[in-house]
């Protein structure tokens, strides 16, 4: 696995690499963050030098959308959640109901957001757009505050697109 740390305006992130694709994207000691990490070699790949220009875009507010090849690792379900994700569009929000009821499964609320939770690309795959359905801002692997920051930063370019 090939690995590079960037600056945001929230922290680093370390962005990793498996060879076929994005295996994750993760804040600095972000709850599920790899413990092998330290293990990965430091080295800037194609994807990885493709992830680092699109988030530097991203928090520019130059780009909504990321194009980039995904390694997915989790289970089958996790996966669907994962696709349904990057449905949501940007400066939007679902909730976990939504989600649960756009794969046709209206019970699976709390599996849906177990699979959230375990979701490896922090932003790429906007798992900061999944409140509760109350509207409540409910848990971020990455901490409430981020997630806040994230929302408030896509509805400011969401409203200026636009009132343009």
């Amino acid at each position: 696995m090939n690995c590079i740390e960037i600056d945001s305006p929230l922290g680093g992130i370390l962005i990793a690499d498996r060879g076929d694709g994005l295996a994750g994207v993760w804040f600095l000691g972000q709850r599920h963050f790899p413990a092998d990490a330290e293990q990965w070699s430091r080295r800037e790949t194609r994807i990885l030098a493709a992830a680092r220009v699109q988030l530097g875009a991203y928090f520019a507010g130059e780009a909504a959308e990321f194009e980039l090849p995904l390694a997915p690792t989790g289970t089958p379900f996790q996966q669907l959640v994962w696709r349904q994700l990057r449905k949501i569009p940007h400066g939007q929000q679902a909730s976990y109901a939504q989600i649960a009821q756009a794969l046709d499964k209206p019970t699976a609320s709390r599996a849906v957001g177990m699979a959230v939770g375990r979701n490896p690309w922090s932003i790429v795959v906007p798992c900061h757009r999944v409140i509760a359905s109350n509207g409540q801002l409910t848990g971020y692997a990455s901490g409430l505050a981020r997630k806040l920051w994230l929302l408030t930063f896509e509805a400011d370019q969401h409203s200026s697109a636009s009132a343009s």
